[in-house]
């Protein structure tokens, strides 16, 4: 099932359309689906309790083989989920969809949004607005639903 070899496209720092709107201070990922600046995901990011769990979060990922997969915490209970697929191709899944959706990334992509993770680390100040903008639509949402 797994190949050491795989042609599949996959989001890297280094691709000529912008797939990347920001990282939010909760450390989501907000990614344009495919490049498509009419569809943006936000996936849960790393966010480990303390230096250390990041430390083993990062050796952890660099240690990974084919057919791996890797658990690590996320922010409000959620967790961040990879699996490496192919040599230099690693799979994030996407929470926020019924049916199950992956999103492939090559290792020095994944690498450099889970580095954000670091204590150190601060969002730039346009990117507030991305954790904003999932509020604002939180309080659009009813509380309860009816029962018929």
């Amino acid at each position: 099932m797994y190949s050491e070899l795989s042609l599949a496209p996959r989001y890297r720092l280094d691709d000529e359309s912008a797939w990347l709107q920001g990282v939010d201070p909760l450390r989501r990922y907000w990614i344009f689906v495919n490049g498509d600046g009419e569809t943006l995901r936000s996936l849960p990011g790393l966010s480990p309790s303390n230096f250390e769990t990041f430390r083993q979060a990062i050796r952890s990922f660099r240690a990974m083989t084919i057919g791996e997969t890797l658990t690590l915490p996320a922010e409000l209970g959620q967790e961040l989920t990879i699996i490496c697929v192919a040599e230099n191709c690693y799979a994030l899944a996407d929470p926020s969809r019924v049916a199950p959706v992956w999103h492939l990334f090559d290792r020095e992509a994944l690498e450099s949004l889970l580095m954000t993770a670091h204590p150190d680390w601060q969002c730039a100040p346009h990117h507030l607005e991305l954790g904003r903008s999932l509020l604002t639509l939180a309080w659009g949402q009813p509380v309860a639903v009816k029962a018929a």
